[in-house]
Formats: C-alpha cells, structure tokens, sequence
C-alpha cells in the first residue's frame, strides 16, 4: 500500500481558482499546487483521483476517529461518501460555478473499526441536471468489500450549463 500522500491545507486563493473548472481546480489540488481542505486533515481522508463524473477519496481510520462505544463513527463514513459523491459532481462544473450537498443518504453495511487501515471512497454522478446532480458513492476496504454506500442530491449554483462529460453521455455522443 502506497504511503499517504504529503499535503498543504488551507483554502486556495480564490483568483487562481477563478479560472480553473472543478475537475482542473481538484486535480491541482491532487497535485499540490492548491491546498487540500481543512477538514480532510482533521479527518484523516484525501482526494486520490478524479475524472469526468467521477471521484475517489482514501482515507485512513485510527483511534481519534471512534465513537463512544469504540467503532469508528459513521459520521466520518457519511463525510466521505458526502464527499466522494460532491467532488464527483464538481468535476462537471465550469470555472465559478459551486454546489452543495442538498440530501445524502448513507447505509452502512460492515463495520469500520480502527485497524480497519485505509479505506477508497469512489464516487460516480448518477445525472447531472442544469441545476439538481445525482451521485452514489461507497466505501471499500482494502480487499474490496463495501463498507458502506450512499446518494448525495447536489444544488448547482450559477447558470449550470455546461457541457456533459459523464461517461455516459460521451457514450451517447459517439453512438450519434
């Protein structure tokens, strides 16, 4: 298993990002030339790839993530999947268009523990409307069983027209 990677957290500066759609902005955040968020070193998770519609999160478990009763709380499983999900949604987005999380549901369906080690978080955009995106997300160990699996409904801000380059549509595009 390849060593987590090394980041720089923060925000990024906003007009550097200006220009870059979602799929640029979080490749440059892959590649360290923007900062990783805040929360994904206080959670112990990082963005490891990103394609059109497409997203994966990895993510290591420890003891400063458990809950009360010692498992890992499904809270830090429902941010990853929420996230997954969202990023896959952001790679579609021209430059200066956001988007938020609306609803995400999450079923958890194996334990995750401490020395679970590190999870993938792979997310997908299921549709992509001019102002309303599906995606699924789900959690995997390392012999890729899946932990858990959920939806987010995502709200697009700004005019939202843009060009679809989820799989599917580039599918459909060459079949015409």
């Amino acid at each position: 298993m390849p060593a987590k990677p090394s980041f720089t957290y923060g925000l990024p500066n906003p007009a550097e990002v200006a220009v870059m759609n979602g799929r640029q902005m979080l490749q440059a955040m892959i590649e360290g030339k923007v900062p990783a968020p805040p929360i994904a070193q206080t959670l112990s998770f990082w963005l490891a790839e990103v394609g059109d519609g497409t997203c994966v999160f990895e993510g290591e478990t420890g003891p400063h993530l458990l809950n009360p009763l010692g498992g890992v709380h499904g809270g830090w499983a429902l941010t990853l999947i929420d996230s997954a999900a969202g990023c896959a949604g952001h790679t579609l987005l021209p430059a200066l268009t956001g988007y938020a999380s609306v609803e995400t549901k999450v079923n958890f369906t194996r334990p995750i523990k401490h020395d679970t080690g590190r999870v993938r978080a792979e997310g997908r955009v299921v549709t992509r409307g001019r102002q309303i995106m599906s995606a699924e997300a789900r959690i995997l160990d390392a012999d890729g069983r899946i932990l858990a699996h959920g939806t987010s409904t995502l709200m697009v801000f700004g005019d939202g027209k843009t060009e679809d380059r989820t799989p599917a549509a580039k599918s459909a595009a060459h079949r015409s």
